[in-house]
């Protein structure tokens, strides 16, 4: 599986952006398709997660209400929606796959990962 993450940028507090996630080189049945972020000097963090079959989704309670991950089929892309920013917000986000029917939320699950976008939120 290959990942391909854009849509990072800068935005004002209380903004907001999209991320995509363009996967590419299997069929997806059975795979599970999440959003993690790692700021500076920070370990790497879940943020949302959908299973590609049934859309399934979980959220970190740092983002729930806020970020929406859905994902469309057709195009093999997954996106994070982002409103509200927050300054705490700001980081590098990695879109990831891992084999499952449920959402996964540990890194260890995910066994493929995309190059990361940096998300910027200015106060």
């Amino acid at each position: 599986v290959q990942l391909q993450a854009s849509g990072g940028g800068l935005v004002q507090a209380g903004g907001s952006l999209r991320l995509s996630c363009v996967a590419s080189g299997r069929t997806f049945s059975g795979i599970n398709m999440g959003w993690f972020r790692q700021a500076p000097g920070k370990e790497r963090e879940f943020v949302a997660a959908i299973t590609w079959s049934v859309g399934t989704t979980v959220y970190a309670d740092s983002v729930k209400g806020r970020f929406t991950i859905s994902r469309d089929n057709a195009k093999t892309t997954v996106y994070l929606q982002m409103n509200n920013l927050k300054p705490e917000d700001t980081a590098v986000y990695y879109c990831a796959a891992a084999f499952g029917i449920r959402p996964r939320t540990t890194l260890d699950e995910y066994s493929y990962w995309g190059q990361g976008t940096q998300v910027t939120v200015s106060s």
